[in-house]
């Protein structure tokens, strides 16, 4: 059953997400600002698109809204239609994953600056302003500003010994357990993506203190909170759609970083996640899409040693996992993940051969675990 939130439980939110914002230092949007369009991707959630779309709205600095639904089963085009009437609503045919559906929403808007926003993220008064005006005033070699997500909802620690969680749990950096809990703290989502030696793409201060300062500069940004500058896209193209889902965002860092582009991180940029409302973190696709393509976008532009540690892991992953019976469902996921790599290894070498090509900036000189 779907619970529906009513108005005090929304205020309670906003005033989460005013607290997070008044927390940073603010800009102020500057006179010729660029043109800045914001692009949400739907599929069969209405209800987290709409109260997404809807906050952006409201707050009025984005020039264009654009909603791409991703090939729906159910009503959700009707009902973005009905529901967003001031926002340009496109539809795919099929599902061809969220790279897919934000490249639609990017090719389809001539803005200087595009602005990707999860569906399951509830952006704080001033984000789309906060992102547009730090881009504007970065130098010209700023490829993407990344914004401060904070997790939804409240979060306590589980104490070693404690029963494990029958509901949902999730689990920090440092293999810590954290439940949703009212007595509980608000949390940090991410602050940027960091890549570590192993290949791992992850967020950066994932579940650390939600007023931990960070740097500006970062590795990658994150897809659902983030701007993106028109000619860095130009530059180096959109997201990669054969990725389908997970590490798409992290995998355009690449290319940036390659061709002498950099990401900056804005603290002021806050959006409220619910983190995986609309595909979980234990799905079948997560588990499968997040060892792949881990190993792929490693392959495809990290050095030898992290492709050969990032491969070596995902096989051990698997291994224990069959070995110890109760993840066997997840350890085959990981392992046929490893397979469709190596058989695809040829295309993937090839791949690699033509981003050499085109880069301008060594892999040398590029260390996302620093």
């Amino acid at each position: 059953m779907r619970l529906v939130r009513g108005p005090v439980v929304r205020r309670r939110r906003r005033h989460r997400l005013r607290e997070a914002l008044d927390r940073g230092a603010r800009l102020t949007p500057t006179d010729g600002a660029s043109r800045t369009a914001v692009v949400v991707v739907n599929w069969n959630r209405a209800d987290l698109t709409t109260r997404a779309v809807r906050a952006v709205l409201d707050d009025g600095a984005a020039d264009e809204v654009v909603v791409v639904d991703n090939g729906s089963t159910d009503d959700s085009v009707a009902v973005l239609r009905r529901e967003l009437p001031e926002a340009t609503v496109f539809v795919r045919d099929t599902n061809g994953g969220f790279a897919a559906g934000a490249n639609t929403g990017i090719r389809h808007t001539d803005a200087e600056i595009v602005v990707l926003l999860n569906n399951d993220a509830e952006p704080a008064p001033g984000f789309v302003a906060a992102l547009r005006d730090h881009l504007d005033a970065a130098p010209a070699a700023v490829a993407a500003v990344t914004g401060r997500i904070v997790l939804a909802g409240r979060w306590s620690r589980l104490q070693s010994g404690s029963p494990s969680p029958t509901g949902r749990a999730l689990r920090d950096h440092d293999g810590h357990l954290w439940v949703p809990s009212p007595d509980g703290e608000v949390r940090l989502n991410s602050t940027g993506v960091r890549v570590d030696r192993d290949g791992n793409g992850m967020d950066r201060d994932w579940f650390a203190a939600v007023d931990r300062p960070a740097d500006r500069d970062v590795f990658g940004f994150s897809g659902g909170a983030s701007a993106l500058r028109r000619a860095a896209l130009d530059d180096v193209g959109l997201l990669d759609e054969s990725l389908f889902m997970y590490y798409e965002d992290t995998e355009l860092a690449w290319r940036l970083r390659r061709r002498g582009w950099r990401v900056e991180y804005a603290g002021d940029a806050v959006v409220e996640h619910d983190h995986s409302a609309s595909s979980g973190v234990q799905s079948d696709l997560f588990v499968f899409r997040n060892a792949r393509n881990r190993v792929v976008v490693a392959l495809w532009h990290a050095p030898w040693s992290t492709v050969l540690r990032a491969s070596a892991r995902t096989l051990v992953r698997g291994l224990r996992g069959l070995a110890a019976g109760s993840t066997r469902r997840e350890a085959r996921l990981v392992l046929a993940a490893l397979a469709d790599v190596t058989g695809h290894l040829p295309a993937h070498l090839a791949h690699r051969l033509r981003q050499t090509r085109v880069a301008s900036v060594p892999r040398s000189a590029v260390d996302p675990s620093a």
